[in-house]
């Protein structure tokens, strides 16, 4: 190992402030955050921002808060000069955003700034430009009041940090989260995001929470969320800790905890054993494995929470975490037991004991014999594309298009409405026939889009669908694929969508829902885009669990998944069956009566 020590030096300044700007600016989404910070701590109530190759080329921001006095101007720029705290003790009782005083030095010491500003008590303003951290021009300007800052070649002169810059969609991505994040956490400014010349976001600045979530996730899954508000705020050993915003409804999920968005005093945190609260107070409401959405202001007293625990400000530490843990996880949990008590017409039949929320099982079966299956749920007819069945066995000489992958099996019955007992040459076989349809259907799909490069779709009267700009900017990736796979769509607005038709093996469900779990899926970035798609259109449309067949439905999905080629799991991975051959259960009962 090389032991190189020199002698100790006092470092040179552009040194220090590029180290310095390391703990602060990560990325072009940093200095948006640091920046909006500084202009809601200004009164802003209008706040435009401007990105152009996901900020690293250029990020402006442009704000109408007070502005800076002229002779402040050059100590604004300075590391550690701020007019938000005075002492060590005013870090007990932060009530601003910002507070630390490196923002804009340590921004403008690995770019090329320019800063243009008046303040709103004088008539001339000031510009002052920076290059590396070295002033380059500081003069007098006409200028509304307000401020206007403008980074360009972000990391030019700190090439170490410009190679870890992820690409360019990411940062795009990261900078749209800051926006809507702060756009939430204040709902009275009106935020507007441009990235590359194109407007991708805007709020309406109305004061109003739920207008501004509409905007973030859109009106489709703004229908399926909650609003929550702890009328009776936890008292801590600090004080008083109250909670509000909107949670979504136990059917709306998705598979990892992004939509989980928390503020503190209206600040976005990030808190693990915060989100694992929102999570746990969906207890035996939503399936393993799987995360509600929810925007969450979490007000505490100033001198409650620690603020100054990290430079990016993203952590906080509280004074009495249980007390807050439990704020949360009660405003939850009473906002979504409070609907399934309230929509009595929807959930009056439920009853509620230790294992959650469920039917009866005499009233499940009753309900599921009132509604027969009808053409789309038969599994004779379902995802047939033509009228060969390629598992049939021809008539005279020839071999089946499909040779068989498991012995021939008779149905004997179905069990908890869930699975069917056949009985084979080899013993019994408890299928489970969600798992086994969706193997069946995946392979037909597979074998039919390999035959002609696409999947049959099905037409449909104009049917909009709002996204966020995040959801948005994956459809846009991948319309061309979609296309092929049945999902024909048009842009109609900004971030709404025109569903021209959808794939014929989802056209019993909801188009809409149908086409945010699959932009979920490609959230995930799966390397195989179109086995993706497969996939997700076999399991949306495949029987599901608890749903009872008759003999005939029960038979066919027996046949085909007897000639499927991997009949024993699912594209996912699960077991399609479980096989006691007639030795296994001889050992069973000769067990059980020694």
């Amino acid at each position: 190992m090389c032991n190189f020590m020199g002698r100790i030096a006092v470092l040179a300044d552009d040194v220090i402030s590029q180290i310095a700007a390391g703990e602060v600016v990560e990325r072009p989404a940093s200095v948006a955050k640091e920046l909006i910070e500084n202009a809601l701590d200004a009164g802003a109530k209008n706040i435009h921002i401007e990105a152009v190759n996901g900020g690293q080329k250029t990020l402006r921001i442009s704000d109408d808060g007070s502005g800076i006095l002229t002779d402040e101007v050059p100590l604004a720029v300075t590391r550690h000069a701020t007019s938000k705290l005075r002492s060590a003790d005013d870090l007990q009782t932060i009530h601003t955003l910002g507070f630390r005083g490196e923002a804009l030095s340590s921004i403008a010491a690995v770019s090329q700034f320019s800063l243009e500003t008046r303040h709103r008590d004088e008539e001339i303003g000031m510009q002052i430009r920076i290059d590396g951290g070295k002033i380059v021009a500081n003069k007098p300007i006409g200028a509304p009041a307000g401020t206007v800052i403008s980074v360009n070649n972000l990391f030019y002169n700190v090439p170490a940090r410009l190679k870890f810059l992820k690409s360019e969609n990411t940062e795009k991505r990261q900078i749209t989260n800051i926006v809507q994040n702060y756009a939430m956490a204040y709902p009275s400014v009106r935020f507007v995001l441009s990235q590359d010349g194109r407007e991708q976001f805007r709020s309406p600045g109305s004061g109003q929470l739920g207008d501004v979530v509409v905007k973030v996730l859109g009106l489709d899954y703004f229908k399926e969320m909650l609003e929550v508000g702890s009328n009776d705020p936890i008292r801590g050993v600090g004080g008083e800790v109250s909670v509000e915003g909107f949670v979504s409804q136990p059917s709306l999920h998705r598979k990892d905890r992004t939509r989980i968005t928390l503020f503190v005093n209206g600040r976005a945190v990030q808190d693990s054993g915060l989100t694992y609260a929102v999570t746990q107070a969906y207890h035996t409401l939503i399936e393993k494995g799987r995360n509600p959405y929810a925007v969450l202001m979490i007000t505490v007293p100033p001198d409650f929470v620690d603020v100054n625990v990290h430079p990016t400000k993203a952590e906080v530490r509280f004074q009495d975490t249980s007390a807050v843990f439990s704020a949360v996880q009660r405003a939850v949990r009473q906002g979504v037991l409070g609907y399934k008590q309230a929509s009595r017409h929807d959930y009056g039949q439920f009853r509620q004991d230790d294992k959650g929320w469920s039917l009866p099982y005499d009233r499940q079966r009753q309900m599921d014999m009132e509604l027969p299956l009808n053409d789309s749920d038969a599994l004779p007819r379902v995802n047939s594309y033509g009228t060969n069945d390629p598992t049939a066995i021809p008539d005279g000489l020839g071999r089946p298009e499909k040779p068989r992958t498991l012995p021939l099996l008779r149905v004997v019955g179905q069990v908890g409405a869930s699975y069917i007992v056949a009985e084979g040459p080899a013993g019994m076989y408890l299928i489970d026939q969600n798992a086994a349809h969706t193997r069946v259907v995946y392979q037909e799909l597979k074998d039919l889009y390999h035959q002609q490069d696409e999947l049959p779709h099905h037409q449909l009267d104009s049917q909009t669908i709002d996204l966020s700009v995040h959801d948005s900017q994956i459809l846009e990736k991948h319309l061309e694929i979609l296309e092929t796979v049945g999902f024909n769509l048009e842009p109609f607005g900004s971030n709404t969508y025109l569903i021209r038709s959808v794939p014929t093996s989802l056209v019993s469900g909801d188009a809409n829902t149908h086409l945010w779990q699959i932009l979920e899926r490609l959230a995930e970035k799966p390397k195989d885009i179109l086995e993706t798609l497969l996939i997700c259109i076999a399991e949306r449309s495949a029987i599901k669990s608890g749903q009872i067949l008759n003999t005939d439905d029960m038979r066919s999905l027996i046949q085909k998944l007897e000639r499927c080629p991997d009949p024993h799991n699912s594209p996912t991975g699960q077991s399609t069956f479980i096989h006691m051959s007639a030795q296994e259960l001889e050992r069973e009962f000769t067990r059980s009566n020694r």
